[in-house]
């Protein structure tokens, strides 16, 4: 894992990122433009171990030439990080060893608040808000990281 002022250094200007907000049954999944510019809902995958979503992700990134990884890090309120975010530390760890690329955290209080706040303002009805707020908190995320590495 690196930190996302690395991330900035390490990758060229033209390459697709990977947004994932880590729930404990289902990942959001996101992907950005090669000008990271602007963050997509991509899927939701449903977990059921941890080799099983590291060998979907590595099929979602060879097929989406994904060159980064931005992973929601779920820091409490008050910016101390409790058992959530170290679990989501020790997934990422395990990741980055079976994947070659760079993976980084980006904090993700009330992403899941806003992606669901979003989809409302959008009109979207509630049961879809409910089904696809994995993959849009993973757009959140995804998004708050490209808006931070373009500036």
């Amino acid at each position: 894992m690196i930190t996302i002022e690395n991330l900035k250094k390490k990758l060229s200007r033209k390459v697709r990122l990977l947004g994932l907000d880590m729930g404990s049954k289902r990942i959001g999944v996101s992907i950005c433009d090669e000008y990271q510019s602007i963050a997509t809902p991509f899927k939701t995958i449903n977990k059921i171990n941890l080799n099983q979503l590291i060998d979907e992700i590595k099929i979602i990134v060879k097929e989406n030439d994904i060159k980064g990884i931005i992973i929601g890090n779920p820091i409490n309120m008050d910016g101390s990080e409790g058992p959530s975010s170290q679990s989501i530390k020790d997934t990422c760890r395990i990741i980055s060893e079976n994947l070659d690329l760079p993976i980084s955290l980006w904090d993700e209080r009330l992403s899941t608040v806003g992606a669901f706040n979003l989809s409302s303002q959008l009109d979207v009805n509630i049961s879809k808000r409910v089904k696809n707020i994995d993959q849009n908190a993973a757009t959140f995320i995804l998004q708050g990281a490209i808006d931070y590495l373009n500036n």
